[in-house]
């Protein structure tokens, strides 16, 4: 199997640990999809040309994920400022909103666009400003998508006819909110859709039928990254073989083995306190 992620990236820095680490939806998806056995995962972005932007890069490299079409230019690399609370439970206190990111566009010659092409999936984000260009990747491959989020109906509108599945970040939301927001999905074209809703599980629906799924008990010490995984695992499971509850099953317990550690997959790196980015 082959899978690509393409889009946001981050670092994750903690301020009581003054410690940095990788992270970053796409970044996140992909690394998990290696972790978890996917034969070839590569992954497509924008960095700074600064220490974050490294740390991300070779942080990549280690996880033998293809970064050689990774583009670096002149500017800040997207940061995240986290902090923790008693439970674990990240909570993000501040950012350089995307960094870079949100300066500089991702554009796709035919060549990459046949180079993505040869790929099962690929994955994105709400984080990774590629809207305008769904239309043109969904001609080469199937996409996900992780609104985080951004539920607005235009925003809806704009992506959801692009995409095989949609992914939502729906701890917020009653379970009725969930189901309403599910159908709203599918009747603007996405086939597949899920719901992580922190410690109440997931949903998944497959346009017939929606599935539950409980979390997995564990030790938890940091849950930034565990409904990446979920996700990343689920993606990679049902793209695989199409048993939505295995699929399920294993992307909870990946989910749980994320939380025992800081950071989303490690590759944590020492810096000095700077000023929280507000």
């Amino acid at each position: 199997m082959r899978l690509i992620a393409v889009g946001d990236n981050v670092v994750d820095y903690y301020e009581d640990r003054e410690e940095m680490f990788p992270g970053g939806n796409a970044v996140n998806v992909a690394v998990f999809w290696k972790r978890y056995g996917v034969e070839e995962v590569s992954y497509i972005g924008i960095v700074g040309n600064d220490e974050e932007g490294d740390h991300i890069v070779s942080s990549l490299a280690e996880e033998q994920i293809d970064v050689s079409r990774v583009r670096k230019v002149f500017g800040a690399s997207g940061e995240a400022v986290v902090t923790l609370d008693e439970q674990g439970d990240r909570k993000f206190v501040g950012s350089n909103k995307g960094g870079v990111q949100t300066q500089v566009k991702l554009n796709f010659t035919e060549t990459e666009l046949a180079f993505i092409s040869t790929f099962s999936l690929l994955h994105t984000s709400v984080y990774s400003y590629l809207e305008k260009e769904l239309p043109v990747l969904q001609k080469y491959i199937d996409l996900s998508f992780d609104f985080s989020t951004k539920y607005d109906e235009e925003y809806l509108k704009l992506v959801c006819p692009y995409i095989k599945y949609a992914i939502f970040s729906g701890g917020d939301l009653t379970h009725e909110e969930c189901e309403a927001l599910i159908a709203r999905v599918h009747q603007l074209g996405t086939p597949n859709i899920i719901v992580t809703r922190g410690s109440a599980g997931s949903l998944f629906s497959d346009s017939k039928q929606v599935y539950q799924q409980g979390i997995v008990e564990t030790d938890v010490v940091d849950t930034l990254g565990a409904g990446d995984t979920f996700v990343a695992i689920f993606l990679k499971e049902y793209v695989s073989h199409g048993d939505t509850q295995v699929a399920m099953e294993k992307g909870a317990a990946a989910a749980a083995e994320t939380c025992q550690r800081y950071g989303a997959f490690g590759h944590g790196k020492k810096r000095g306190k700077r000023i929280t980015i507000g």
